[in-house]
């Protein structure tokens, strides 16, 4: 069975959006996010993974080629998911396709340790 669901968030004032679609695989889910993870967007990233995880399914990954820029906030909720999903060996998130601008950012905050990181989408599907 496959779910689709897609979000966008508008552009704030002078700022810039966000997309999020959701697919639900056999294995994981996958979720692609385009555009800006901070404090104005972020919750649409939240509710989205929230919405997987209380539906009992800690496999997840998170495609992140078209995001443009991370804030503390976005991180922050990367963070969470990741300890939820590990919570009792139940699953984790891994990330996908990550550009460099944003691989620079998850390596200044110290955090590439605690995500496995695949180069294509195909490959993080298959990981599970």
């Amino acid at each position: 069975m496959s779910v689709h669901q897609k979000i966008s968030t508008p552009p704030v004032s002078g700022g810039a959006g966000m997309e999020v679609t959701h697919k639900q695989l056999r294995r994981c889910d996958l979720v692609t996010v385009s555009g800006r993870i901070d404090a104005a967007t972020v919750k649409q990233l939240s509710d989205v993974l929230s919405e997987i995880k209380n539906a009992g399914r800690y496999n997840i990954v998170l495609n992140m080629k078209n995001v443009t820029y991370i804030s503390s906030a976005g991180l922050s909720e990367l963070i969470d998911t990741q300890n939820t999903c590990k919570q009792l060996n139940r699953g984790e998130l891994v990330l996908a396709e990550v550009p460099d601008r944003i691989m620079d950012v998850l390596k200044l905050a110290g955090l590439t340790s605690l995500f496995k990181i695949f180069t294509t989408e195909t490959e993080a599907v298959g990981y599970f």
